[in-house]
């Protein structure tokens, strides 16, 4: 059973600022380097730090004999949650809008509700859970406004839409299957995936834009804080909320990532606040409170 406490809120909460906050990060970074080896330098980095952490644990990881069943699984999840998401949307981006690449990762949580109900044991759906994800995508949608569905006009915008939301498949899809796991230290957990999914990128990296690029120092400073803090440091936290709450609870952050990153290119690059800010964030909030009644009542009985 999942085991929702205040310390996974607090996880979530961060989660969605640190997400939220990496587009605007990723801008910069943009301007000094190609997209598969920025993301290749992003999971490097990251990966090596975590395996220095894991080398400093001893690589502990299953806690008891495994089957190669769940070998399987670990090398699924390695590739799912991060290298094949990372490059369809690489590529999808280039002819959809940013408003559709944002809703369709929105709609991770609406993947998830369908494949955690057959496969996660007490992640049963309920009208009141399907209804709160429902009206909090529909807020993610009124936030995002037009630009949600508009066309290009390019060629192949309908292969791109379907990358983006294969993106979102394999985002899902990894939650649950990581959810599935035996008993396995986080850290270890962490590594490897990360591992897996940096020879991956770092390998389409090279087939498709060759040798990487030379880069700048201060570009190289943007890496480096891309690969600590919304690689290796998020993707710990989602290993840990996975874990212990479960990926429905995990998939709220899909939800609040638009939000932050609204919020904070107001702060931080002057951007106009969307009037449509506060009806959005009130249907994200209403969401999140029908979608979790249960936990949000044990948490603040606890309290």
């Amino acid at each position: 059973m999942p085991e929702i406490t205040g310390k996974s809120w607090i996880m979530v909460a961060a989660l969605g600022l640190i997400w939220g906050g990496t587009f605007l990060v990723m801008e910069i970074a943009l301007r000094g380097i190609t997209p598969f080896w920025l993301a290749s330098a992003r999971i490097g980095f990251a990966t090596l730090l975590m395996l220095a952490i894991w080398a400093f644990r001893g690589f502990r990881l299953f806690a008891q004999p495994v089957g190669n069943i769940d070998i399987l699984r670990l090398v699924a999840i390695g590739a799912l949650s991060s290298a094949v998401p990372f490059m369809l949307l690489s590529w999808g981006q280039q002819y959809v809008t940013s408003g559709f690449a944002g809703v369709s990762m929105a709609a991770v949580a609406l993947v998830v509700l369908p494949l955690a109900h057959f496969l996660v044991p007490g992640e049963r759906l309920t009208r009141r859970k399907v209804a709160g994800f429902v009206i909090g995508f529909m807020g993610v949608v009124v936030l995002i406004g037009g630009q949600a569905f508009e066309t290009t006009g390019e060629s192949l915008e309908g292969f791109g839409r379907m990358a983006c939301l294969g993106a979102a498949s394999c985002y899902a899809l990894s939650s649950v299957q990581m959810r599935l796991l035996p008993d396995v230290d986080s850290i270890g957990l962490n590594a490897v995936t990360l591992l897996i999914g940096a020879v991956i990128v770092i390998a389409a990296a090279w087939a498709v834009e060759g040798p990487p690029p030379q880069t700048d120092r201060n570009t190289l400073y943007v890496l480096l804080f891309l690969g600590l803090v919304p690689t290796a440091g998020a993707s710990l936290l989602r290993v840990l909320v996975i874990r212990t709450a479960g990926p429905v609870f995990m998939s709220l952050v899909n939800y609040q990532v638009p939000v932050w990153s609204v919020v904070l290119g107001a702060l931080i690059l002057s951007e106009p606040l969307p009037p449509s800010l506060i009806s959005a964030l009130a249907l994200i909030l209403c969401g999140v409170g029908l979608s979790q009644y249960g936990a949000l009542s044990r948490l603040f009985r606890r309290v």
